[in-house]
């Protein structure tokens, strides 16, 4: 019986190695899987989930238009996995798409994304994955900083000082944001 997967973690977690990954295994054994990217992420290449280790694979940019559900079910092959990345920047209606693909297709869906922001508030794509998924995991990293767990993104300027306020959607790497825990969020050593 297929479920929908929220896979988040922190910056750095290894969410698009992951991914990536699992595309490899499905395909490795013949086994199609359709993958999706938010179309707003521009980081790498819009359409392309890429990894900091190098890795990289073509994928469907999802823009506020697209029906994820109908490129699933119109897709001339079933594919046996659905894999969506960066799922914290999608919608509610296709976090919904999503759970449909699951009831109505039987396809396994797993997305992967932050669960919060440098404010530490819930995207909208997470919030709707945390209240629609069947299986929720934490993928973890370590603090940037100290030892402890990585549960929050430290968003800092072109100068490496922490920023607090701003638009809550700003695409970057290492160059803008850190995995912090909850301390050196409020206090980081900097």
């Amino acid at each position: 019986m297929a479920q929908l997967y929220f896979k988040h973690g922190a910056m750095n977690s290894g969410k698009s190695i992951e991914i990536l990954k699992v595309a490899h295994n499905y395909e490795e054994q013949q086994k199609p899987v359709m993958m999706f990217t938010p179309g707003i992420d521009t980081r790498d290449e819009v359409g392309f989930i890429s990894s900091r280790v190098g890795l990289r694979q073509q994928a469907i940019p999802v823009n506020d238009d697209t029906n994820i559900f109908e490129l699933v079910k119109n897709n001339a092959v079933k594919p046996y996995c659905v894999l969506v990345d960066e799922v914290q920047f999608l919608k509610k209606e296709h976090v919904l798409q999503l759970a449909y693909i699951v009831d109505e297709l039987d396809i396994p869906v797993m997305g992967f994304g932050l669960k919060n922001d440098f404010q530490n508030e819930l995207f909208e794509g997470s919030q709707y994955m945390l209240t629609y998924a069947d299986k929720i995991e934490e993928m973890k990293t370590i603090c940037w900083f100290c030892h402890k767990k990585a549960t929050m993104n430290l968003r800092v300027d072109e100068g490496g000082k922490p920023v607090y306020t701003g638009d809550q959607i700003q695409i970057g790497g290492n160059d803008s944001y850190y995995p912090v825990c909850r301390k050196c969020h409020a206090h980081p050593p900097l």
